[in-house]
Protein backbone atom coordinates (compact mmCIF):
# COMPACT_ATOMS: atom_id res chain seq x y z
CA UNK A 1 0.00 0.00 0.00
CA UNK A 2 1.19 3.40 -0.71
CA UNK A 3 1.59 6.09 1.64
CA UNK A 4 -1.51 7.50 -0.04
CA UNK A 5 -3.77 5.42 0.73
CA UNK A 6 -5.79 4.40 3.83
CA UNK A 7 -6.83 1.27 5.09
CA UNK A 8 -10.25 0.57 6.35
CA UNK A 9 -12.03 -1.94 8.40
CA UNK A 10 -15.50 -1.11 7.25
CA UNK A 11 -18.59 -2.36 9.28
CA UNK A 12 -22.36 -2.42 8.81
CA UNK A 13 -24.43 -0.71 11.35
CA UNK A 14 -27.39 -2.78 13.28
CA UNK A 15 -30.15 -0.71 13.59
CA UNK A 16 -32.30 -3.48 14.25
CA UNK A 17 -32.25 -2.92 18.32
CA UNK A 18 -32.54 -0.40 19.85
CA UNK A 19 -30.00 1.43 22.80
CA UNK A 20 -32.07 4.57 23.77
CA UNK A 21 -28.75 6.10 26.30
CA UNK A 22 -29.48 9.64 28.26
CA UNK A 23 -29.06 12.92 26.83
CA UNK A 24 -27.98 15.78 29.31
CA UNK A 25 -30.48 17.71 27.01
CA UNK A 26 -28.76 20.83 28.97
CA UNK A 27 -25.16 20.58 28.01
CA UNK A 28 -21.73 19.83 29.37
CA UNK A 29 -19.78 23.41 30.22
CA UNK A 30 -16.44 23.02 28.79
CA UNK A 31 -15.46 26.53 29.78
CA UNK A 32 -16.54 27.24 33.70
CA UNK A 33 -18.37 24.66 35.42
CA UNK A 34 -22.11 24.73 35.59
CA UNK A 35 -24.40 23.64 38.68
CA UNK A 36 -24.96 19.41 37.97
CA UNK A 37 -28.53 18.52 37.41
CA UNK A 38 -29.57 14.79 38.55
CA UNK A 39 -32.59 14.80 36.72
CA UNK A 40 -31.54 13.88 33.03
CA UNK A 41 -34.93 13.62 31.27
CA UNK A 42 -34.09 12.78 27.95
CA UNK A 43 -32.44 9.71 25.82
CA UNK A 44 -31.40 9.75 22.21
CA UNK A 45 -30.01 6.15 20.00
CA UNK A 46 -26.37 7.47 18.31
CA UNK A 47 -26.94 4.96 15.84
CA UNK A 48 -30.03 6.91 14.95
CA UNK A 49 -28.64 9.89 15.31
CA UNK A 50 -26.09 9.66 13.14
CA UNK A 51 -26.97 7.16 10.42
CA UNK A 52 -29.41 9.04 8.01
CA UNK A 53 -29.92 6.47 5.48
CA UNK A 54 -29.39 3.11 7.13
CA UNK A 55 -29.11 0.83 3.87
CA UNK A 56 -26.51 3.63 2.70
CA UNK A 57 -24.72 4.16 5.43
CA UNK A 58 -21.51 1.75 6.63
CA UNK A 59 -18.64 2.90 9.44
CA UNK A 60 -15.14 2.11 9.04
CA UNK A 61 -12.40 2.33 11.30
CA UNK A 62 -9.48 4.64 9.81
CA UNK A 63 -5.90 3.12 9.51
CA UNK A 64 -2.95 6.26 8.63
CA UNK A 65 -2.59 9.06 9.32
CA UNK A 66 -3.23 11.40 6.18
CA UNK A 67 -5.80 12.99 7.33
CA UNK A 68 -4.59 14.64 10.84
CA UNK A 69 -5.18 18.08 10.08
CA UNK A 70 -8.48 17.03 9.79
CA UNK A 71 -8.43 15.95 13.38
CA UNK A 72 -8.58 12.29 12.17
CA UNK A 73 -6.36 9.50 13.93
CA UNK A 74 -5.32 6.39 13.17
CA UNK A 75 -7.84 3.93 14.74
CA UNK A 76 -10.94 6.69 14.37
CA UNK A 77 -14.62 5.36 13.15
CA UNK A 78 -16.08 6.89 10.31
CA UNK A 79 -19.37 7.03 9.49
CA UNK A 80 -19.95 7.24 5.73
CA UNK A 81 -23.33 7.72 3.44
CA UNK A 82 -23.32 6.14 0.33
CA UNK A 83 -26.44 7.75 -0.84
CA UNK A 84 -25.26 11.52 -0.67
CA UNK A 85 -23.14 13.04 -3.87
CA UNK A 86 -20.00 14.20 -2.98
CA UNK A 87 -19.53 18.06 -3.04
CA UNK A 88 -16.73 19.93 -3.42
CA UNK A 89 -14.71 20.21 -0.24
CA UNK A 90 -16.73 17.30 0.96
CA UNK A 91 -14.51 14.64 3.31
CA UNK A 92 -14.86 10.92 1.14
CA UNK A 93 -14.29 7.43 1.14
CA UNK A 94 -12.41 6.73 -2.62
CA UNK A 95 -11.60 3.61 -4.14
CA UNK A 96 -8.32 4.39 -6.50
CA UNK A 97 -7.06 1.80 -8.39
CA UNK A 98 -8.50 -0.63 -5.85
CA UNK A 99 -7.20 1.12 -2.74
CA UNK A 100 -9.37 2.87 -0.25
CA UNK A 101 -8.73 6.31 0.49
CA UNK A 102 -9.82 9.07 2.98
CA UNK A 103 -9.63 12.69 1.78
CA UNK A 104 -11.31 16.05 0.53
CA UNK A 105 -12.72 16.12 -2.99
CA UNK A 106 -11.75 18.75 -5.40
CA UNK A 107 -13.76 19.16 -8.46
CA UNK A 108 -11.52 21.70 -10.85
CA UNK A 109 -12.96 21.92 -14.28
CA UNK A 110 -11.54 18.78 -16.33
CA UNK A 111 -10.05 17.70 -13.20
CA UNK A 112 -11.19 15.57 -9.54
CA UNK A 113 -8.23 15.76 -6.81
CA UNK A 114 -8.02 14.10 -3.51
CA UNK A 115 -6.78 16.57 -0.96
CA UNK A 116 -4.74 14.58 2.21
CA UNK A 117 -4.56 17.11 5.61
CA UNK A 118 -0.96 15.87 6.30
CA UNK A 119 1.58 18.00 4.71
CA UNK A 120 3.91 14.65 4.70
CA UNK A 121 1.51 13.15 1.47
CA UNK A 122 0.58 14.54 -1.68
CA UNK A 123 -2.60 14.92 -3.29
CA UNK A 124 -4.02 12.63 -5.91
CA UNK A 125 -5.23 13.81 -9.53
CA UNK A 126 -7.35 11.49 -10.61
CA UNK A 127 -7.11 10.60 -14.17
CA UNK A 128 -8.49 8.86 -16.75
CA UNK A 129 -6.00 5.98 -16.80
CA UNK A 130 -7.08 5.49 -13.08
CA UNK A 131 -10.10 3.28 -11.93
CA UNK A 132 -12.03 5.70 -9.65
CA UNK A 133 -14.91 5.65 -7.45
CA UNK A 134 -16.37 7.66 -4.19
CA UNK A 135 -17.89 5.03 -2.38
CA UNK A 136 -19.38 7.65 0.16
CA UNK A 137 -19.47 11.02 2.21
CA UNK A 138 -18.20 10.80 5.52
CA UNK A 139 -21.13 12.14 7.67
CA UNK A 140 -19.45 11.94 11.38
CA UNK A 141 -15.84 10.80 13.33
CA UNK A 142 -16.10 9.27 16.66
CA UNK A 143 -13.13 8.75 18.52
CA UNK A 144 -11.84 7.33 21.55
CA UNK A 145 -10.26 9.68 24.31
CA UNK A 146 -9.78 7.29 27.20
CA UNK A 147 -6.43 6.04 25.36
CA UNK A 148 -7.16 2.21 26.98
Amino acid sequence: MSDKEVNLDIIVPDLTSSMPLPYADSGVQAGFPSPASDYVPESFDLNREIVRHPAATFYARVHGDSMIGEGITDGDLIVVDRSLEPKDGDLVVCAVDGEFTLKRIQFRPGAVWLIPSNEQFDPILVTPDKQFEVWGVVTHTIRRTDHR
